[in-house]
């Protein structure tokens, strides 16, 4: 199973690989007030995959950090509601007898 792995990675990488290498002529980018970016096709197009991947990480991220500030306070909830009762002091009055022995 172990060696599958590293085949499928081999494989994938030898794929993205013979895409860059094919798609290495340059493209301009062209932005407001004359200014141009000429890089080659697979070099932009990464750029712009991994400015979404961090996007979405980014706008995923405040819901993860709302949901474990609410599992912390239901995590605190659940702990006061199960807390054993504190325990009673045995009144000496209904204690048994003790030899004295």
């Amino acid at each position: 199973m172990r060696y599958l792995l590293w085949l499928i990675k081999f494989l994938l990488f030898a794929l993205l690989f013979g895409f860059a290498m094919n798609n290495a002529d340059p493209v301009s980018l062209r932005f407001f007030l004359g200014y141009a970016w000429q890089a080659p096709l697979a070099l932009v197009l990464l750029v712009f995959f991994v400015a979404g991947a961090a996007l979405g990480v980014l706008a995923a991220l405040a819901q993860v950090v709302r949901q474990r500030r609410e599992l912390a306070a239901l995590r605190k909830e659940l702990r006061t509601r199960t807390a054993p009762p504190a325990p009673v002091a045995p009144d000496p009055l209904l204690e048994q007898p003790r030899d004295a022995v």
